[in-house]
């Protein structure tokens, strides 16, 4: 081949990335678009304040797609799928408690995208902001406001597999002390103190004592649920089978998601309520694969998240193994219950 032959195929083979490289951008240009429409059938969403405090209240981020897609929204509690109040703050993940709130948003940079937890009052301003490590996936806030958790991802990006890495942080809302990792916590394993360089947490959730935690804990291949002293900075292994632990309003049982030996390698989990007094395991009648932190909208019941047409959509379930899931809104993800 002739230098000029080479040079034409080259020139032709840029001419073709380049036009590759314009199409790409005006696909994801047109479906940002699209997504900012929004589409017939689906919630009515209207501008409006946004409370913590409010009585009887569920929050959560909205996915539905139009102006308000990722923004804090508030229903009814006792009408989910009613109208929707949007707040114009975004969240990729959510919760909140006594009128504290922690939104883990996206930073959208030149060359990458970093990821910040905002603490929030009761009316979703600004008290304190923190650098998060990786892409957010979990968030909780004590019972009492007092404490704020969150967890991202540092390595793969998915809980299905075992090639991931997280990093759990906690901090006082009240004195701004943050611990940027549960990895500087004493492990306490069958009694004894445990260290390996493969320890990792995720998924906290607090007791009403403001000194209690539950979370998991993974190590060597297996998952933990572990409770951890807020005081004494130590952790300490409970029970097998465990992640995404959510404590129940009494304090008297966790929910969680656990793996279940034959199912899919992407879909391994079924939820199951632990007694923390007894150690009775029971399992939720929800047959579908949940890969979600779940609620308790009260001691009797689950609030969780599947995969919806718009990312996610909500359902509930009863906590002792009987009755059948419920979907009680689409489009929608992170769910606080308030007042």
């Amino acid at each position: 081949m002739t230098l000029r032959n080479r040079i034409l195929v080259l020139a032709c083979a840029l001419a073709v990335l380049a036009g590759v490289s314009v199409a790409s951008v005006l696909h994801a240009s047109a479906r940002a678009d699209r997504r900012n429409q929004a589409r017939p059938g689906g919630p009515r969403i209207t501008a409006g304040p946004v409370s913590l405090t409010a009585s009887r209240r569920l929050v959560f981020r909205n996915m539905a797609w139009g102006p308000h897609r990722d923004e804090l929204t508030s229903v009814p509690a006792s009408d989910p799928s009613g109208p929707r109040v949007a707040s114009e703050v975004k969240c990729l993940r959510f919760y909140a408690a006594s009128g504290t709130g922690v939104c883990l948003q996206a930073k959208h940079g030149a060359v990458q995208e970093t990821y910040q937890a905002v603490i929030l009052d009761a009316g979703l301003r600004e008290r304190a902001r923190y650098d998060v490590p990786g892409i957010p996936s979990r968030a909780r806030v004590s019972p009492s406001g007092r404490y704020a958790a969150w967890t991202a991802f540092v390595g793969g990006d998915s809980y299905a597999g075992t090639n991931f890495s997280t990093r759990a942080a906690i901090v006082d809302t009240r004195t701004g002390r943050l611990t940027p990792s549960l990895e500087a916590y004493r492990v306490i394993k069958g009694g004894r103190t445990y260290r390996a360089a493969d320890v990792n947490f995720w998924g906290v959730t607090f007791a009403s004592d403001d000194r209690t935690f539950y979370a998991t804990m993974a190590t060597h291949g297996s998952t933990y649920l572990v409770r951890g002293d807020l005081r004494a900075r130590t952790v300490a292994t409970v029970h097998p089978n465990v992640e995404c632990p959510s404590l129940s309003p009494d304090g008297t049982r966790v929910a969680y998601k656990k793996r279940v030996t034959g199912l899919p390698a992407d879909a391994p989990w079924h939820l199951y309520v632990l007694d923390l007094r007894t150690g009775r395991e029971t399992a939720v009648s929800e047959a579908r694969s949940v890969d979600d932190q779940p609620v308790w909208r009260d001691n009797h019941t689950l609030t969780y998240a599947l995969p919806g047409d718009y990312g996610a959509d909500l359902y509930t379930i009863p906590s002792d193994g009987t009755g059948t899931p419920r979907r009680i809104s689409t489009a929608a993800v992170s769910p606080a219950y308030i007042g």
